[in-house]
């Protein structure tokens, strides 16, 4: 069973890696890039602010780096204990796959980009309750994890893994501001 998701995660991977050209390129690196996002980060704190006030602003940022930090250290432990090969460390693929731009570390599952884009999309959905809001940001989410594929530093497996973590954690961070809010009142009070 093992060897045959590994065959469907290779295969896909070599499917999606292969519509390579200068100009998107271009546009996959800037995806991956990780402080080109920090404007959207900032819109979204700003929508915070507006939406319930400095107070729980500031703890909604106290919760978005605990977020992060979380969601880095969970995937960088899962690459280090699963040990699978990034596909440009992996042999197999070294003359037919496409990469582009800066490689990453050795192992690749489940990816830091897709597990933090996600974790980031889904929390601050949850949280802002707004439909057009979280449309824009799971549509980001998931160009800045094909991106990885695109550039040749992730199987889509990895990013899979990644997207379940981030949502995962992202799901279990607002349950926790839920807990938080109701216990200390003084958080929800807008002022």
């Amino acid at each position: 069973m093992t060897e045959i998701l590994e065959q469907t995660d290779i295969a896909l991977f070599l499917y999606l890696n292969q519509f390579q050209n200068e100009t998107w390129n271009k546009i996959m690196l800037f995806f991956s890039e990780r402080f080109v996002w920090i404007p959207l980060y900032a819109s979204i704190l700003f929508l915070i602010y507006k939406k319930f006030g400095w107070k729980q602003t500031l703890f909604l940022i106290f919760l978005y780096v605990f977020l992060i930090v979380i969601s880095d250290q969970l995937s960088f432990f899962l690459k280090n204990s699963t040990q699978r090969l990034r596909p440009f460390r992996d042999p197999r693929l070294s003359d037919i796959a496409h990469f582009v731009g800066k490689s990453g570390g050795k192992f690749g599952f489940v990816s830091g980009h897709a597990t933090n884009a996600f974790a980031f999309a889904v929390f601050s959905a949850l949280i802002l309750k707004h439909r057009l809001i979280t449309i824009s940001l799971l549509v980001w989410a998931s160009v800045v994890a094909y991106s990885r594929v695109y550039l040749g530093v992730h199987f889509p497996g990895d990013i899979l893994g990644g997207a379940v973590l981030g949502s995962g954690l992202a799901f279990f961070f607002s349950f926790l501001h839920k807990i938080m809010a109701r216990k200390f009142q003084w958080l929800t009070k807008k002022k």
